[in-house]
Protein backbone atom coordinates (compact mmCIF):
# COMPACT_ATOMS: atom_id res chain seq x y z
CA UNK A 1 0.00 0.00 0.00
CA UNK A 2 1.09 3.79 -0.86
CA UNK A 3 2.00 6.00 2.02
CA UNK A 4 2.51 9.32 2.16
CA UNK A 5 2.96 12.15 4.31
CA UNK A 6 3.99 15.76 5.30
CA UNK A 7 7.52 17.13 6.57
CA UNK A 8 8.29 20.26 8.31
CA UNK A 9 8.17 22.27 11.69
CA UNK A 10 5.74 22.54 13.30
CA UNK A 11 3.05 20.42 11.22
CA UNK A 12 1.34 19.08 14.26
CA UNK A 13 -1.04 21.78 13.42
CA UNK A 14 -2.05 20.93 9.82
CA UNK A 15 -5.25 19.80 8.30
CA UNK A 16 -3.52 17.88 5.43
CA UNK A 17 -4.08 14.40 7.14
CA UNK A 18 -7.51 15.09 7.04
CA UNK A 19 -7.74 16.77 3.65
CA UNK A 20 -6.05 13.37 2.32
CA UNK A 21 -8.26 11.00 4.52
CA UNK A 22 -11.41 12.69 3.29
CA UNK A 23 -10.20 12.80 -0.29
CA UNK A 24 -9.87 9.62 -0.47
CA UNK A 25 -11.86 7.80 2.05
CA UNK A 26 -9.31 6.72 4.11
CA UNK A 27 -7.93 4.23 1.50
CA UNK A 28 -4.49 5.44 1.63
CA UNK A 29 -2.15 6.58 4.91
CA UNK A 30 -0.75 10.03 5.48
CA UNK A 31 1.16 10.45 8.29
CA UNK A 32 2.72 14.02 10.07
CA UNK A 33 6.88 13.56 10.28
CA UNK A 34 7.51 16.01 12.69
CA UNK A 35 11.52 17.01 13.35
CA UNK A 36 13.38 20.13 13.26
CA UNK A 37 16.03 17.95 11.27
CA UNK A 38 15.48 18.06 7.76
CA UNK A 39 18.00 14.91 6.62
CA UNK A 40 16.39 13.04 9.30
CA UNK A 41 12.72 13.52 7.73
CA UNK A 42 13.98 13.22 4.20
CA UNK A 43 15.45 9.33 5.48
CA UNK A 44 12.21 8.36 6.51
CA UNK A 45 11.07 9.61 3.42
CA UNK A 46 13.57 7.50 1.75
CA UNK A 47 13.08 4.62 3.45
CA UNK A 48 8.90 4.65 4.55
CA UNK A 49 7.02 6.41 1.97
CA UNK A 50 5.99 6.90 -1.79
CA UNK A 51 5.35 10.72 -1.55
CA UNK A 52 5.50 13.33 0.81
CA UNK A 53 4.23 17.15 0.99
CA UNK A 54 7.16 19.77 2.03
CA UNK A 55 6.46 22.77 4.22
CA UNK A 56 8.21 25.60 6.06
CA UNK A 57 11.27 25.25 6.68
CA UNK A 58 12.82 22.76 4.18
CA UNK A 59 10.82 24.26 1.12
CA UNK A 60 14.40 25.04 -0.49
CA UNK A 61 16.44 22.14 1.10
CA UNK A 62 13.53 19.70 -0.41
CA UNK A 63 14.32 21.10 -3.87
CA UNK A 64 18.13 20.82 -3.87
CA UNK A 65 17.40 17.14 -3.36
CA UNK A 66 15.08 16.29 -6.39
CA UNK A 67 16.67 14.31 -9.51
CA UNK A 68 13.78 15.91 -11.49
CA UNK A 69 12.29 19.18 -11.21
CA UNK A 70 9.06 20.17 -13.11
CA UNK A 71 8.74 23.00 -14.60
CA UNK A 72 6.92 25.28 -11.98
CA UNK A 73 9.79 24.25 -9.60
CA UNK A 74 12.99 25.12 -12.02
CA UNK A 75 11.06 28.85 -12.11
CA UNK A 76 10.39 29.10 -8.05
CA UNK A 77 13.51 27.07 -6.78
CA UNK A 78 11.50 25.51 -4.21
CA UNK A 79 9.46 22.45 -3.75
CA UNK A 80 6.15 21.65 -1.65
CA UNK A 81 6.05 17.94 -2.94
CA UNK A 82 8.72 14.88 -3.38
CA UNK A 83 7.42 11.46 -4.90
CA UNK A 84 9.37 9.19 -6.04
CA UNK A 85 9.26 7.52 -9.88
CA UNK A 86 11.03 5.15 -11.93
CA UNK A 87 13.75 7.74 -12.86
CA UNK A 88 14.10 9.08 -9.38
CA UNK A 89 12.95 11.60 -6.76
CA UNK A 90 10.57 14.11 -8.34
CA UNK A 91 9.53 17.71 -7.03
CA UNK A 92 6.57 19.71 -7.93
CA UNK A 93 5.18 22.94 -6.35
CA UNK A 94 1.46 22.35 -5.54
CA UNK A 95 1.09 26.17 -3.89
CA UNK A 96 2.15 27.36 -7.99
CA UNK A 97 -0.21 25.15 -9.50
CA UNK A 98 -3.19 26.17 -6.62
CA UNK A 99 -2.94 29.86 -7.09
CA UNK A 100 -3.01 29.24 -10.61
CA UNK A 101 -6.47 27.56 -10.21
CA UNK A 102 -7.71 30.27 -8.01
CA UNK A 103 -6.54 32.95 -10.17
CA UNK A 104 -8.61 31.52 -13.62
CA UNK A 105 -11.24 31.17 -11.16
CA UNK A 106 -11.17 34.91 -10.58
CA UNK A 107 -10.61 35.71 -14.19
CA UNK A 108 -13.41 33.71 -15.14
CA UNK A 109 -14.95 36.37 -16.94
CA UNK A 110 -11.75 38.33 -18.19
CA UNK A 111 -11.83 36.75 -21.46
CA UNK A 112 -9.18 39.48 -23.05
CA UNK A 113 -6.82 37.57 -20.09
CA UNK A 114 -7.36 33.91 -20.04
CA UNK A 115 -8.66 31.32 -22.25
CA UNK A 116 -11.15 28.67 -21.64
CA UNK A 117 -10.08 25.36 -20.15
CA UNK A 118 -9.03 22.79 -22.61
CA UNK A 119 -12.36 21.48 -24.51
CA UNK A 120 -13.82 23.55 -21.87
CA UNK A 121 -12.84 20.98 -18.96
CA UNK A 122 -10.64 21.43 -16.01
CA UNK A 123 -7.52 19.25 -15.73
CA UNK A 124 -8.06 15.41 -15.97
CA UNK A 125 -4.68 14.34 -15.55
CA UNK A 126 -2.03 13.53 -12.84
CA UNK A 127 0.73 15.36 -14.94
CA UNK A 128 -0.54 19.18 -13.84
CA UNK A 129 3.04 20.70 -14.73
CA UNK A 130 2.14 20.49 -18.34
CA UNK A 131 -1.92 22.12 -18.14
CA UNK A 132 -0.78 25.20 -17.08
CA UNK A 133 2.37 25.63 -18.89
CA UNK A 134 1.89 27.61 -22.04
CA UNK A 135 2.44 31.16 -21.42
CA UNK A 136 -0.41 33.42 -22.18
CA UNK A 137 -0.34 36.92 -24.32
CA UNK A 138 0.36 39.55 -22.05
CA UNK A 139 -2.20 41.39 -20.50
CA UNK A 140 -0.73 44.50 -18.65
CA UNK A 141 -4.05 45.65 -17.66
CA UNK A 142 -4.38 42.98 -14.29
CA UNK A 143 -1.95 43.84 -11.99
CA UNK A 144 -1.00 40.98 -9.05
CA UNK A 145 0.66 42.14 -5.93
CA UNK A 146 2.66 39.58 -3.82
CA UNK A 147 3.41 40.37 -0.83
CA UNK A 148 5.93 38.12 1.13
CA UNK A 149 8.22 36.42 -1.20
CA UNK A 150 9.11 33.23 1.22
CA UNK A 151 8.05 29.98 -0.83
CA UNK A 152 4.48 30.48 -1.25
CA UNK A 153 5.00 33.95 -2.55
CA UNK A 154 7.47 33.16 -4.67
CA UNK A 155 4.97 30.51 -6.22
CA UNK A 156 2.17 32.74 -6.17
CA UNK A 157 4.22 35.25 -8.25
CA UNK A 158 5.44 32.76 -10.62
CA UNK A 159 1.61 31.49 -10.91
CA UNK A 160 0.70 34.68 -11.83
CA UNK A 161 3.03 35.52 -14.63
CA UNK A 162 2.49 32.60 -15.96
CA UNK A 163 -0.78 33.82 -16.68
CA UNK A 164 0.36 37.10 -18.21
CA UNK A 165 0.04 39.21 -14.95
CA UNK A 166 1.68 41.85 -14.58
CA UNK A 167 3.42 41.00 -10.87
CA UNK A 168 4.88 43.27 -8.23
CA UNK A 169 6.48 41.83 -5.31
CA UNK A 170 6.65 43.20 -2.23
CA UNK A 171 8.92 41.88 0.82
CA UNK A 172 10.40 42.25 4.25
CA UNK A 173 13.87 42.15 2.84
CA UNK A 174 15.07 43.90 -0.55
CA UNK A 175 17.20 42.16 -2.49
CA UNK A 176 17.16 43.25 -5.62
CA UNK A 177 15.85 46.95 -7.32
CA UNK A 178 12.17 45.12 -8.84
CA UNK A 179 10.80 44.49 -5.13
CA UNK A 180 9.06 46.96 -3.25
CA UNK A 181 9.26 47.67 0.26
CA UNK A 182 6.33 46.94 2.95
CA UNK A 183 6.41 50.94 3.46
CA UNK A 184 4.80 51.02 -0.13
CA UNK A 185 2.21 48.42 0.52
CA UNK A 186 -0.81 51.01 0.56
CA UNK A 187 -0.11 52.32 -3.02
CA UNK A 188 0.75 49.58 -4.10
CA UNK A 189 -2.27 47.98 -2.73
CA UNK A 190 -4.38 50.58 -4.40
CA UNK A 191 -2.91 50.00 -7.87
CA UNK A 192 -3.15 46.07 -7.63
CA UNK A 193 -6.39 44.04 -9.04
CA UNK A 194 -5.05 40.76 -6.85
CA UNK A 195 -3.39 40.91 -4.04
CA UNK A 196 -2.24 37.42 -2.34
CA UNK A 197 -0.78 37.99 1.10
CA UNK A 198 1.88 35.79 2.32
CA UNK A 199 2.93 37.15 5.52
CA UNK A 200 2.07 35.19 8.26
CA UNK A 201 0.93 38.79 10.36
CA UNK A 202 -0.95 42.01 9.84
CA UNK A 203 1.59 44.51 8.85
CA UNK A 204 1.12 48.10 10.23
CA UNK A 205 0.71 49.58 6.45
CA UNK A 206 -2.14 47.62 6.36
CA UNK A 207 -4.24 50.17 9.45
CA UNK A 208 -4.01 53.08 6.89
CA UNK A 209 -5.90 51.45 4.31
CA UNK A 210 -9.08 54.09 3.23
CA UNK A 211 -12.14 53.67 0.99
CA UNK A 212 -10.72 55.04 -1.91
CA UNK A 213 -7.54 52.30 -1.73
CA UNK A 214 -10.24 50.06 -2.31
CA UNK A 215 -10.86 50.87 -5.70
CA UNK A 216 -14.63 51.65 -5.78
CA UNK A 217 -15.83 50.15 -8.71
CA UNK A 218 -13.17 47.71 -9.94
CA UNK A 219 -13.04 44.26 -9.05
CA UNK A 220 -10.60 44.08 -6.59
CA UNK A 221 -9.50 40.02 -5.32
CA UNK A 222 -7.61 39.21 -1.74
CA UNK A 223 -6.16 36.02 -1.14
CA UNK A 224 -4.22 35.25 2.00
CA UNK A 225 -1.56 32.09 2.51
CA UNK A 226 -2.25 31.63 6.14
CA UNK A 227 -5.31 29.97 7.56
CA UNK A 228 -4.81 30.22 11.21
CA UNK A 229 -4.20 33.59 12.11
CA UNK A 230 -5.44 35.80 9.09
CA UNK A 231 -4.19 39.39 8.49
CA UNK A 232 -7.44 40.43 6.98
CA UNK A 233 -9.87 40.29 10.19
CA UNK A 234 -13.27 40.61 9.58
CA UNK A 235 -13.64 44.74 10.41
CA UNK A 236 -10.86 45.21 7.36
CA UNK A 237 -13.11 42.87 5.10
CA UNK A 238 -16.05 44.44 6.31
CA UNK A 239 -14.47 48.27 5.54
CA UNK A 240 -13.54 47.04 2.31
CA UNK A 241 -16.87 45.39 1.00
CA UNK A 242 -18.36 48.52 1.89
CA UNK A 243 -16.22 50.91 0.27
CA UNK A 244 -15.88 48.38 -3.09
CA UNK A 245 -18.81 45.93 -3.06
CA UNK A 246 -16.69 43.86 -6.27
CA UNK A 247 -14.39 43.02 -3.53
CA UNK A 248 -13.71 39.74 -2.79
CA UNK A 249 -11.70 38.41 -0.17
CA UNK A 250 -10.48 34.16 0.03
CA UNK A 251 -8.89 32.89 3.24
CA UNK A 252 -6.10 30.72 3.38
CA UNK A 253 -8.17 27.80 3.39
CA UNK A 254 -9.58 27.92 0.09
CA UNK A 255 -5.07 28.07 -0.80
CA UNK A 256 -4.77 25.00 1.24
CA UNK A 257 -7.36 23.13 -0.49
CA UNK A 258 -6.75 23.96 -3.65
CA UNK A 259 -2.97 23.09 -3.76
CA UNK A 260 -3.78 20.06 -1.81
CA UNK A 261 -6.03 19.18 -4.53
CA UNK A 262 -3.48 19.33 -7.44
CA UNK A 263 -0.98 17.55 -4.89
CA UNK A 264 -2.80 14.93 -3.82
CA UNK A 265 -3.13 13.93 -7.74
CA UNK A 266 -0.22 13.71 -8.23
CA UNK A 267 0.45 11.70 -5.14
CA UNK A 268 -2.17 8.71 -6.28
CA UNK A 269 -3.06 9.50 -10.39
CA UNK A 270 -6.48 9.24 -9.01
CA UNK A 271 -8.49 12.45 -8.22
CA UNK A 272 -9.80 13.44 -4.71
CA UNK A 273 -13.25 13.99 -3.80
CA UNK A 274 -13.47 17.62 -3.55
CA UNK A 275 -16.62 18.12 -1.55
CA UNK A 276 -15.26 15.42 1.01
CA UNK A 277 -12.46 17.42 1.39
CA UNK A 278 -14.36 20.89 1.56
CA UNK A 279 -16.41 20.11 4.45
CA UNK A 280 -12.88 19.63 6.76
CA UNK A 281 -12.63 22.80 6.17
Amino acid sequence: MKMFGLIGHPVAHSLSPALFKAGYDGRYPYELIETPDFEEAYSRFLNEYDGINVTAPFKELAYSKADILSEECKVIKATNLLVKTPEGIKAYNSDYLGVQMWLREVAEGWESVLPPWPQGEGPTTKEWEGFFSTPLPPHTAVKALIVGLGGAGKAAAAAAESLGMEVIRMNRTIRDGQTRPLSDFRECFREADIIIYNIPAAIPEMNGLTDSDFTPGRPKHIMEANYRNPSFDENLIKKMKEANPLAEYTGGRTWLLYQALTGYEIFTGEKPDLEKMSTVL
